[in-house]
């Protein structure tokens, strides 16, 4: 993920903005299915593409929720029955799924889109990349005072004493418990690449395991931490940010130890709503819409050309601010990709324990 940190130099610098080519314009006659992850950004993506593209093209934007399972997508295209025409996937779906031919390969040419202008337009051949998110931990400020300032003190039950809300799944927890047992950073994969590594982070993972409310969707631990049920929670940084901006919880997120990574607009093999979906993504992924989104959420958008178009009071709360890119995890999502479906088999049996 060496791409990651030419992020924040490609907002923060200002680069000037171009003109990209759309394909040609959608019709009313466009009906096309966009699912995404629920919640605030879900809202934010309504706010931002599904509702401003409908109203000038007169497309019909159907819109569903998914957790993010691959099984799903896979599911459709074996049967072939596509019913999902664009799919808001992470990394490690979109390189999954493009090895396995489970979603269409993108024609940049036919997007009208320069590749080359997308921070990490490089990394997948079946997606394009649309923002750029993190996952990191978050607490009350009114119940734990004072509070965590590093990844490590997610795993210190003496000193931050209380329950932790932990995504139900593997993924960025294996790292967190490595990094916890005094694994550098630049070594956790190497590390997770063998068996002993595995065998490492979950013996770690297994001195919090009683104290852990597993969530499985983005909008869970917020809420938990509100209702006093968590004393630490992680989730990805546009929840916290929405529940701090606009519902006015006393919650600081703990940048340190983040795992940023990106999401990607992503079509279904065999979707029979092709050319929309093209139409749809290429609308969605212009600086303007890319930064109108900025304005809901606090995640980093892909296209370089939307920085101009973001305030500096925007800014400071993205996952690419300076001041919290100071100690990152960047996430490797080709592990991912190929240990994915075998770890989180063994994180099930480990919960079931």
């Amino acid at each position: 993920m060496k791409t990651l940190p030419w992020l924040c130099a490609a907002l923060l610098a200002g680069v000037s903005a171009t003109a990209i080519s759309v394909p040609k314009q959608a019709s009313a006659e466009d009906t096309l299915t966009v699912i995404s992850w629920g919640g605030a950004y879900q809202e934010s993506q309504r706010k931002a593409f599904m509702e401003p593209y409908a109203k000038e093209t007169g497309a019909k934007i159907n819109e569903g929720e998914y957790n993010g399972e691959i099984a799903k997508i896979r599911a459709m295209v074996e049967s072939k029955s596509v019913t999902w025409d664009v799919v808001d996937v992470d990394t490690q779906t979109a390189l999954a799924a493009c090895a396995e031919g489970t979603l269409e390969t993108i024609d940049w040419a036919k997007l009208g889109l320069d590749r080359s202008k997308f921070i990490g337009g490089d990394i997948a051949d079946c997606a394009v990349p649309n923002i750029l998110y993190s996952t990191v931990i978050a607490y009350d400020t009114t119940k734990l005072k004072p509070g965590p300032t590093k990844i490590t003190d997610l795993f210190d039950m003496q000193k931050f004493p209380g329950k932790r809300a932990l995504q139900k799944s593997p993924f960025v927890n294996l790292e967190w418990a490595l990094i916890a047992d005094g694994v550098p950073m630049a070594d956790i994969y190497k590390v997770l690449n063998t068996p002993e590594g595995v065998d490492r982070a979950f013996k770690k993972l297994d001195t919090i395991k009683k104290d852990v409310v597993w969530w499985e969707s983005g909008a869970q631990p917020p809420q938990l931490l509100a209702d006093g049920q968590v004393a630490i929670a992680s989730d990805w940084n546009g929840r916290f940010f929405d529940a701090v901006k606009k519902d006015k919880k006393p919650f600081q997120i703990v940048w340190d130890g983040q795992a940023p990574d990106y999401d990607w607009w992503a079509m279904p093999k065999g979707t029979p709503n092709l050319d929309a979906a093209y139409k749809f993504i290429a609308w969605s992924s212009q600086p303007g819409p890319m930064a109108e989104q900025t304005k809901y959420i606090s995640y980093g958008p892909a296209n370089k050309d939307a920085g101009p178009n973001i305030s500096a009071e925007v800014l400071k709360d993205l996952p690419t601010a300076p001041d919290n890119m100071k100690n990152v995890l960047y996430v490797d999502p080709q592990f991912w990709a190929d240990n994915g479906d075998q770890l989180r088999e063994r994180f099930n049996a480990w919960l079931s324990k």
